[in-house]
């Protein structure tokens, strides 16, 4: 403004609109046969704990952070109560992992509340979760850029939102306030993409 006020207009740099990213990177997105292979590789390693964090928070789209909320109450009633950003929303948890979890808590031990805590008893926070995730990337044969929780969550949402097409219920669902971040989650890949061009089978 100062370069424009004072007269000097070839000075001033010139903003273009940007359009919002298409695709996301095929790089960075973890697709459910990398989740598998993560799964599958904490399951041969008998790393109970972080096999259901994985898939704790595949399954329900919740944020690391809010693993907290996920106590032996919540696995019995079914559905947790989690609060973020002074907003309460509840989260189901689906059956099956309902009963991996009851049955992960009766032989560790976990009478109450937090399921997935330390030796020490405190609850597993996101560096500990993160780096134990790190560590299966070169057994799970996943490329170490893909694997961190919160693409967990993406993927959660990317397959929440390929079967239900709802995009105002899946931000509801991962608490945030507006569509426009709901939208990031669920960018498809430029793979993905050039796939349903070939289905539209418009050349003659």
């Amino acid at each position: 403004y100062f370069l424009k006020f004072s007269g000097r207009d070839e000075c001033c740099i010139k903003q273009f609109p940007m359009q919002r990213r298409l695709f996301c990177p095929e790089e960075k997105e973890l697709t459910k046969g990398e989740y598998v292979r993560l799964v599958r590789t904490a399951r041969n390693r008998k790393d109970k704990r972080l096999e259901l964090i994985i898939q704790t928070i595949c399954s329900t789209g919740i944020r690391v952070s809010e693993l907290k909320y996920i106590t032996v109450e919540a696995v019995r009633l079914g559905r947790a109560a989690v609060t973020c950003k002074r907003k309460t929303r509840e989260i189901f948890i689906p059956v099956k992992l309902r009963k991996l979890l009851k049955k992960y808590c009766e032989e560790k031990g976990i009478a109450f509340g937090a399921v997935f805590v330390t030796r020490n008893g405190k609850v597993m926070n996101r560096s500990n979760i993160w780096r134990e995730m790190k560590d299966l990337c070169r057994e799970a044969g996943v490329c170490p850029q893909k694997v961190f929780p919160h693409n967990l969550r993406h993927l959660f949402a990317r397959t929440f939102y390929r079967l239900e097409k709802d995009i105002v219920k899946l931000a509801d669902i991962l608490g945030h306030n507006s569509i426009n971040t709901t939208r990031i989650y669920v960018t498809e890949t430029g793979e993905e993409h050039r796939r349903k061009m070939e289905k539209m089978r418009l050349i003659i």
